[in-house]
């Protein structure tokens, strides 16, 4: 695993009552919602991203409006299959 680092105005983890653990922990899980909805990496990939179980990741999908049964085509829906 790679580790990534950004700057982030101490005012923001302020304005949200976050620490920088917490903060990393809610960047994690939009990334991999991100990389999910946009069709980046499976579901697993994305689950592993947000250090969570595939199950509680359909669950944070679900939570903010992701569906995990829109695919584009029939071939999109085997590749996510297989890669699950």
């Amino acid at each position: 695993m790679c580790v990534v680092s950004i700057n982030v105005p101490e005012e923001i983890l302020l304005n949200l009552h976050e620490d920088e653990n917490g903060f990393a922990e809610y960047m994690r899980k939009m990334l991999a919602i991100d990389l999910y909805k946009n069709k980046k990496v499976s579901l697993g990939y994305c689950a592993s991203v947000a250090e969570m179980t595939k199950e509680e990741f359909i669950k944070l999908l679900s939570i903010n409006g992701v569906s995990i049964f829109l695919f584009g085509s029939e071939d999109e829906l085997t590749d996510e299959l297989q890669n699950a």
